[in-house]
């Protein structure tokens, strides 16, 4: 039986012009409205992220040190682009008040070409303020 080869993960996703500026949706959960709104903001600013949603209302049930833990936290959907992703990763952990903020990348395989071009290009740190 032949089983079929998967895409090389360094092959761009059909639609992206390189790997490096493959849009991803990042999901970091936060512990209120304002760290969120504050981190948001200067991922922004910043040219980290393009956009980032705010998700009021999520409660997260999660093991932590022992002891099971269950909170209420606000939820980042950031828009970014993989090439970003490092920087982005770093600012995050030196913003967020978490000792292990939860930081998770996922790839977008498809989407508005608009959309997705304008992620990269509020991304590559030379739009303007």
């Amino acid at each position: 039986m032949l089983t079929p080869a998967l895409p090389d993960s360094s092959d761009p996703p059909p639609g992206d012009h390189t790997v490096t500026d493959q849009t991803l949706v990042v999901l970091c959960a936060c512990p209120n409205d304002d760290t969120a709104r504050r981190i948001a903001e200067t991922l922004v600013d910043e040219h980290l992220a393009a956009c980032v949603n705010r998700m009021a209302g999520v409660r997260s049930t999660y093991r932590w040190q022992g002891r099971l833990e269950d909170e209420p936290e606000v939820l980042l959907l950031i828009k970014t682009v993989r090439r970003r992703f490092e920087a982005l990763e770093l600012r995050l952990k030196a913003l967020h008040p978490y000792d292990l903020p939860e930081i998770i990348a996922l790839p977008v395989i498809a989407g508005s070409a608009d959309f997705l071009a304008w992620v990269a290009n509020e991304t590559n740190g030379s739009s303007p303020r």
